[in-house]
């Protein structure tokens, strides 16, 4: 009766439209009040929720984000990017999907990165005959890459609900990240030859992209800066999030200069606003969870998923699916907290590398984000075309299927997700 009633008004209030944080936080709240399973918990649970070291990293990489876009770096990127590949077949489409993977690793968001590049290549792109829908797809999926590419958000979360090595983490999705964007960029061309998507008209000469080169150099050095100092073990990543928040602030205030002191009060609020989102989520999460290993919710799931197959890899594979369903209607926190605890028991029974998996795990949320009907990263291009979202997840289906074949290949070869860990001394399995 328990489990049916937390299952039941979860549901419910999912289903009238509450959001995913204050459905799991209510549904928690009822269950432990109607079942008297200790109400007084709920204050320790909710402040030890967030009381985290490493949970401190996420308003650091939020308003360093804040400021490189108000910086307007994104536009310094893609102009380098452009005179470097943009006169090939699809060049634009390729520019955008850099330029996203670059941004990726300033942003660790997917809808900021999508609004941040859509704004400067979404016009360009049209105006040189691409579809609407087709511009607005490639830069919906390609920021997907910003919870697999470093700084990574999502990989904080799995940090933290797992212990395993943020550190770790973040080097471990630099090649499946790399990969990923490799597929798409190959999308992007075989579309585009294929509809007759023509490069740039102007072909960059070599003092122009050294002169690109010279105005990004800041930007371009910033994940460089990152991780490298994780990588090296200079700093960790909660302390790497202080220093690309101090570094960011100066580049734009005294390198780029188009950061005022009056508008960093506006850089703190937009900031503050976007973490208070993601915190209050980890919160309550992290209460339904509590409620649900108390009702002994996360111990039955486990033994089921463990049962359903003997073999590692078809577990593996089949909670891929699992996640890419999730992911149509669930945002990543969200699903982080309502299955990694449930994944936890199965990884320890099939002695799977809970690092590894991380990588998978991201990997697949990252792809919910284009995914409809509540993709995030397709609605935010959807607006910025004044389009609909139908059109947009309908181009979105080539590189749908190529993320799940990438999710795939990293699912089947785990040395492509813990050879730099390992390579760095991050990680010892």
């Amino acid at each position: 009766m328990d489990i049916l009633l937390i299952t039941m008004t979860l549901l419910t209030l999912i289903a009238i439209g509450v959001p995913i944080g204050t459905a799991l936080g209510i549904s928690a709240v009822i269950t432990i009040y109607v079942f008297d399973l200790g109400i007084e918990m709920l204050g320790i649970n909710f402040s030890s929720g967030i009381a985290s070291f490493p949970l401190l990293a996420i308003p650091f990489f939020v308003l360093a984000g804040v400021i490189l876009e108000r910086a307007k770096l994104a536009e310094t990127i893609a102009s380098f990017f452009e005179l470097l590949v943009g006169q090939a077949v699809g060049g634009l489409g390729i520019v955008a999907v850099l330029t996203c993977m670059f941004w990726g690793a300033l942003s660790g968001s997917g809808p900021a990165t999508t609004a941040a590049v859509g704004l400067i290549l979404l016009a360009p792109m049209i105006r040189h005959g691409y579809h609407k829908s087709f511009a607005g797809a490639t830069i919906a999926n390609a920021s997907d890459l910003s919870i697999i590419i470093p700084p990574s958000i999502a990989f904080i979360i799995y940090g933290n609900i797992t212990s395993v090595s943020v550190s770790a983490l973040f080097v471990g999705g630099i090649i499946p990240g790399i990969l990923t964007g490799l597929g798409t960029v190959l999308v992007v061309y075989l579309i585009s030859k294929k509809r007759g998507y023509a490069g740039s008209e102007k072909r960059g000469t070599p003092k122009e992209i050294l002169l690109a080169l010279r105005k990004s150099v800041w930007a371009i050095f910033t994940p460089v800066l990152i991780l490298g100092g994780i990588y090296s073990g200079i700093f960790t990543p909660t302390e790497a999030a202080v220093v690309a928040v101090f570094y960011s602030l100066f580049i734009a205030i005294f390198i780029y200069r188009t950061v005022t002191w009056r508008g960093f009060i506006d850089i703190l609020v937009d900031a503050s606003v976007t973490s208070s989102v993601i915190m209050f989520i980890v919160a309550f999460a992290g209460i339904f969870t509590w409620t649900s290993s108390v009702l002994g919710i996360i111990d039955a799931a486990a033994n089921f998923i463990v049962e359903i197959s003997p073999n590692a890899v078809v577990m593996i594979i089949l909670v891929d699916f699992l996640l890419l369903t999730l992911g149509m209607f669930l945002d990543a926190i969200s699903i982080s907290y309502l299955l990694m605890p449930i994944l936890i028991p199965v990884l320890a029974a099939f002695q799977i590398d809970p690092l590894w998996y991380g990588v998978i795990f991201i990997s697949a949320l990252a792809i919910g984000q284009a995914t409809p009907p509540v993709g995030v990263n397709l609605f935010t291009a959807a607006n910025l075309i004044n389009g609909d979202v139908d059109s947009v997840a309908k181009e979105a289906i080539p590189f749908i299927i190529m993320d799940v074949i990438i999710l795939i290949i990293i699912s089947l070869i785990p040395a492509l997700s813990l050879y730099l860990p390992m390579k760095a001394n991050l990680y010892a399995p």
